[in-house]
Protein backbone atom coordinates (compact mmCIF):
# COMPACT_ATOMS: atom_id res chain seq x y z
CA UNK A 1 0.00 0.00 0.00
CA UNK A 2 1.36 3.40 -0.98
CA UNK A 3 2.21 5.80 1.82
CA UNK A 4 -0.23 8.74 2.04
CA UNK A 5 1.08 12.14 1.06
CA UNK A 6 0.05 15.39 2.68
CA UNK A 7 0.17 19.03 1.75
CA UNK A 8 0.07 22.04 4.08
CA UNK A 9 -3.39 23.38 4.86
CA UNK A 10 -4.20 26.62 3.09
CA UNK A 11 -5.02 28.71 6.13
CA UNK A 12 -8.05 30.97 6.09
CA UNK A 13 -7.74 34.54 7.41
CA UNK A 14 -8.08 34.71 11.18
CA UNK A 15 -11.36 36.05 12.51
CA UNK A 16 -12.18 37.07 16.07
CA UNK A 17 -14.87 35.41 18.16
CA UNK A 18 -17.08 38.44 17.56
CA UNK A 19 -16.59 38.20 13.80
CA UNK A 20 -17.36 34.47 13.87
CA UNK A 21 -20.60 35.10 15.73
CA UNK A 22 -21.58 37.89 13.36
CA UNK A 23 -20.93 35.68 10.33
CA UNK A 24 -22.87 32.80 11.86
CA UNK A 25 -25.83 35.00 12.72
CA UNK A 26 -25.88 36.62 9.28
CA UNK A 27 -25.73 33.20 7.64
CA UNK A 28 -28.61 31.97 9.77
CA UNK A 29 -30.66 35.07 8.93
CA UNK A 30 -30.11 34.41 5.22
CA UNK A 31 -30.86 30.69 5.41
CA UNK A 32 -33.99 31.37 7.46
CA UNK A 33 -35.44 32.99 4.32
CA UNK A 34 -34.99 29.78 2.29
CA UNK A 35 -38.32 28.33 1.28
CA UNK A 36 -39.41 25.39 -0.83
CA UNK A 37 -41.68 26.66 -3.61
CA UNK A 38 -43.87 24.99 -6.20
CA UNK A 39 -44.62 27.91 -8.50
CA UNK A 40 -41.67 28.88 -10.68
CA UNK A 41 -41.12 31.71 -13.13
CA UNK A 42 -39.93 30.44 -16.50
CA UNK A 43 -37.24 33.16 -16.60
CA UNK A 44 -33.93 31.56 -17.69
CA UNK A 45 -31.07 31.03 -15.26
CA UNK A 46 -27.53 31.14 -16.72
CA UNK A 47 -25.75 27.81 -16.86
CA UNK A 48 -22.71 29.49 -15.31
CA UNK A 49 -24.67 29.89 -12.06
CA UNK A 50 -25.67 26.22 -12.06
CA UNK A 51 -22.06 25.24 -12.81
CA UNK A 52 -20.75 27.27 -9.87
CA UNK A 53 -23.33 25.83 -7.46
CA UNK A 54 -22.61 22.24 -8.49
CA UNK A 55 -18.88 22.94 -8.18
CA UNK A 56 -19.54 24.10 -4.61
CA UNK A 57 -21.46 20.89 -3.91
CA UNK A 58 -18.50 18.94 -5.24
CA UNK A 59 -16.32 20.27 -2.41
CA UNK A 60 -18.37 18.30 0.13
CA UNK A 61 -16.64 15.79 2.40
CA UNK A 62 -17.21 12.13 1.54
CA UNK A 63 -16.30 8.67 2.77
CA UNK A 64 -12.65 8.00 1.84
CA UNK A 65 -12.92 11.08 -0.42
CA UNK A 66 -14.57 8.93 -3.08
CA UNK A 67 -17.10 11.64 -3.98
CA UNK A 68 -19.85 9.13 -4.87
CA UNK A 69 -22.17 11.58 -6.60
CA UNK A 70 -23.10 12.81 -10.03
CA UNK A 71 -25.40 15.70 -10.91
CA UNK A 72 -27.35 15.92 -14.16
CA UNK A 73 -28.58 19.45 -14.90
CA UNK A 74 -31.55 19.39 -17.27
CA UNK A 75 -32.74 22.44 -19.17
CA UNK A 76 -34.03 20.80 -22.37
CA UNK A 77 -37.84 21.32 -22.45
CA UNK A 78 -38.40 17.94 -24.09
CA UNK A 79 -36.45 16.07 -21.44
CA UNK A 80 -38.17 18.01 -18.65
CA UNK A 81 -41.53 17.06 -20.17
CA UNK A 82 -40.53 13.39 -20.15
CA UNK A 83 -39.38 13.63 -16.54
CA UNK A 84 -42.67 15.24 -15.54
CA UNK A 85 -44.75 12.60 -17.31
CA UNK A 86 -42.83 9.73 -15.70
CA UNK A 87 -42.81 11.36 -12.26
CA UNK A 88 -46.53 12.07 -12.36
CA UNK A 89 -47.23 8.48 -13.31
CA UNK A 90 -45.45 7.33 -10.15
CA UNK A 91 -47.12 10.06 -8.10
CA UNK A 92 -50.59 9.01 -9.22
CA UNK A 93 -49.87 5.51 -7.94
CA UNK A 94 -48.59 7.01 -4.68
CA UNK A 95 -51.71 9.08 -4.03
CA UNK A 96 -54.06 6.33 -5.25
CA UNK A 97 -53.03 3.80 -2.64
CA UNK A 98 -49.28 3.38 -2.78
CA UNK A 99 -48.82 5.51 0.33
CA UNK A 100 -50.19 4.80 3.78
CA UNK A 101 -52.99 6.99 5.09
CA UNK A 102 -50.64 8.18 7.82
CA UNK A 103 -48.22 9.43 5.16
CA UNK A 104 -50.98 11.14 3.20
CA UNK A 105 -52.27 12.77 6.38
CA UNK A 106 -48.77 14.15 7.06
CA UNK A 107 -48.67 15.64 3.54
CA UNK A 108 -52.17 17.12 3.69
CA UNK A 109 -51.17 20.48 5.29
CA UNK A 110 -48.66 21.01 2.49
CA UNK A 111 -51.31 20.54 -0.18
CA UNK A 112 -49.33 18.40 -2.59
CA UNK A 113 -50.87 16.11 -5.19
CA UNK A 114 -49.84 14.13 -8.27
CA UNK A 115 -49.70 17.19 -10.54
CA UNK A 116 -46.11 18.48 -10.87
CA UNK A 117 -46.05 21.45 -13.29
CA UNK A 118 -42.87 22.75 -11.64
CA UNK A 119 -40.96 19.97 -13.36
CA UNK A 120 -41.54 21.81 -16.64
CA UNK A 121 -41.83 25.41 -15.44
CA UNK A 122 -38.52 25.56 -13.55
CA UNK A 123 -35.70 26.49 -15.95
CA UNK A 124 -33.48 23.78 -14.49
CA UNK A 125 -33.93 20.36 -12.95
CA UNK A 126 -30.86 19.00 -11.20
CA UNK A 127 -31.07 15.25 -10.72
CA UNK A 128 -28.81 13.94 -7.97
CA UNK A 129 -27.33 10.48 -8.48
CA UNK A 130 -25.56 8.36 -5.88
CA UNK A 131 -22.81 6.09 -7.15
CA UNK A 132 -23.39 2.82 -5.31
CA UNK A 133 -19.91 1.69 -6.32
CA UNK A 134 -17.10 3.07 -8.44
CA UNK A 135 -15.39 1.67 -11.52
CA UNK A 136 -11.67 1.35 -12.03
CA UNK A 137 -9.86 1.81 -15.33
CA UNK A 138 -10.55 -1.82 -16.24
CA UNK A 139 -14.26 -1.59 -15.45
CA UNK A 140 -13.94 -3.44 -12.14
CA UNK A 141 -16.02 -2.48 -9.13
CA UNK A 142 -14.57 -0.20 -6.46
CA UNK A 143 -16.40 -0.24 -3.13
CA UNK A 144 -17.75 3.10 -1.98
CA UNK A 145 -18.21 3.99 1.68
CA UNK A 146 -20.89 6.07 3.42
CA UNK A 147 -22.66 6.77 0.14
CA UNK A 148 -26.01 8.05 1.52
CA UNK A 149 -24.29 10.28 4.05
CA UNK A 150 -21.83 11.68 1.50
CA UNK A 151 -24.47 12.36 -1.14
CA UNK A 152 -26.75 13.90 1.49
CA UNK A 153 -24.05 16.36 2.54
CA UNK A 154 -23.31 17.32 -1.08
CA UNK A 155 -27.00 17.78 -1.82
CA UNK A 156 -27.41 20.05 1.20
CA UNK A 157 -24.45 22.12 0.08
CA UNK A 158 -25.96 22.36 -3.42
CA UNK A 159 -29.31 23.60 -2.10
CA UNK A 160 -27.48 26.12 0.08
CA UNK A 161 -25.37 27.37 -2.83
CA UNK A 162 -28.47 27.80 -4.99
CA UNK A 163 -30.21 29.78 -2.24
CA UNK A 164 -27.18 32.00 -1.59
CA UNK A 165 -27.09 32.66 -5.35
CA UNK A 166 -30.62 34.07 -5.17
CA UNK A 167 -32.51 31.08 -6.53
CA UNK A 168 -35.40 29.05 -5.16
CA UNK A 169 -35.64 25.27 -5.11
CA UNK A 170 -37.98 22.36 -4.66
CA UNK A 171 -36.76 18.91 -3.67
CA UNK A 172 -38.79 16.15 -5.28
CA UNK A 173 -38.45 12.41 -4.68
CA UNK A 174 -40.86 10.38 -6.80
CA UNK A 175 -40.86 6.75 -5.74
CA UNK A 176 -39.50 4.70 -7.42
CA UNK A 177 -36.97 6.80 -9.36
CA UNK A 178 -35.47 4.18 -11.65
CA UNK A 179 -36.90 5.95 -14.68
CA UNK A 180 -34.45 8.82 -14.16
CA UNK A 181 -31.37 6.64 -14.66
CA UNK A 182 -32.84 5.24 -17.86
CA UNK A 183 -34.13 8.54 -19.19
CA UNK A 184 -30.90 10.41 -18.48
CA UNK A 185 -28.75 7.50 -19.69
CA UNK A 186 -26.72 7.07 -16.53
CA UNK A 187 -24.68 3.92 -15.83
CA UNK A 188 -25.89 0.97 -13.77
CA UNK A 189 -23.79 1.91 -10.74
CA UNK A 190 -25.75 5.13 -10.25
CA UNK A 191 -29.07 5.52 -8.47
CA UNK A 192 -31.19 8.68 -8.58
CA UNK A 193 -31.89 10.08 -5.12
CA UNK A 194 -33.60 13.41 -5.79
CA UNK A 195 -34.81 15.93 -8.35
CA UNK A 196 -34.14 19.56 -7.45
CA UNK A 197 -36.23 22.07 -9.39
CA UNK A 198 -34.32 25.36 -9.63
CA UNK A 199 -35.34 28.85 -10.68
CA UNK A 200 -36.97 32.11 -9.64
CA UNK A 201 -40.30 32.12 -7.81
CA UNK A 202 -43.31 33.16 -9.87
CA UNK A 203 -44.98 36.42 -8.90
CA UNK A 204 -47.87 34.48 -7.34
CA UNK A 205 -45.79 31.86 -5.53
CA UNK A 206 -47.06 30.76 -2.13
CA UNK A 207 -45.84 28.49 0.65
CA UNK A 208 -47.84 26.44 3.15
CA UNK A 209 -48.22 28.14 6.52
CA UNK A 210 -46.79 25.09 8.25
CA UNK A 211 -43.57 25.47 6.26
CA UNK A 212 -42.71 28.53 8.33
CA UNK A 213 -42.80 26.53 11.55
CA UNK A 214 -39.31 25.35 12.47
CA UNK A 215 -38.20 23.65 15.64
CA UNK A 216 -36.56 26.03 18.13
CA UNK A 217 -32.87 25.72 18.87
CA UNK A 218 -33.46 23.91 22.14
CA UNK A 219 -35.49 21.36 20.23
CA UNK A 220 -32.61 20.42 17.94
CA UNK A 221 -29.49 21.10 20.02
CA UNK A 222 -28.19 19.48 23.18
CA UNK A 223 -24.96 20.73 24.74
CA UNK A 224 -23.21 18.37 27.16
Amino acid sequence: MAEPTHTPLQMRPHVTDEEMLSRAQNYYADMATRRTIREFDTKPVPQSVIDACVAAAGTAPSGANQQPWHFVAVRDPGVKKQIRAAAEEEERKFYAGGASQEWLDALAPIGTDADKPHLEDAPWLIVVFAQRYGLDSDGGRVKHYYVPESVGIATGMLITALHVSGLATLTHTPNPMGFLRELLERPDNEKATMIIAVGHPSSDATIPEMAKIKKPLDGILTVR
